[in-house]
């Protein structure tokens, strides 16, 4: 194994276990820790991305180049995914289950909207 897939593995783990604990902590209402979860997520994320970096500096890959598209697409993606989000959490939080379907739903499809988007119509 490469030095830098193992690095890429180990902080991937630690990135997925951060963002996985900080989704139980938000969505578990037993636990009571919203907040916290929300704060726990968004350390995975910023591991998961510091994770692209230095694979890719270890690779001694070019930096990534933003484009327009590439925004456009970012922001896309995050859009669906929040909005799925939110309709789990309608859905499994607060007790909100036909609007949490639509609302997950709708956030499906959006994250499908990416294909096109990505690959392009032929």
């Amino acid at each position: 194994m490469k030095k830098s897939s193992f690095v890429t593995l180990i902080l991937g783990v630690i990135s997925c276990l951060f963002f996985a604990m900080g989704m139980c902590m938000a969505m578990i209402p037993e636990w009571n820790a919203f907040r916290p979860g929300v704060i726990v997520g968004c350390v995975g994320i910023v591991f998961a991305l510091l994770t692209v970096f230095v694979w890719r500096k270890m690779e001694h890959k070019q930096p990534i180049k933003i484009s327009g598209k590439a925004v456009v697409t970012a922001i896309v993606g995050i859009a669906g995914a929040l909005a799925l989000g939110v309709g789990m959490c309608l859905t499994m939080v607060w007790g909100n289950m036909i609007l949490g379907i639509v609302v997950g739903m709708v956030g499906i499809i959006i994250l499908l909207c990416l294909i096109p988007l990505c690959k392009g119509l032929k």
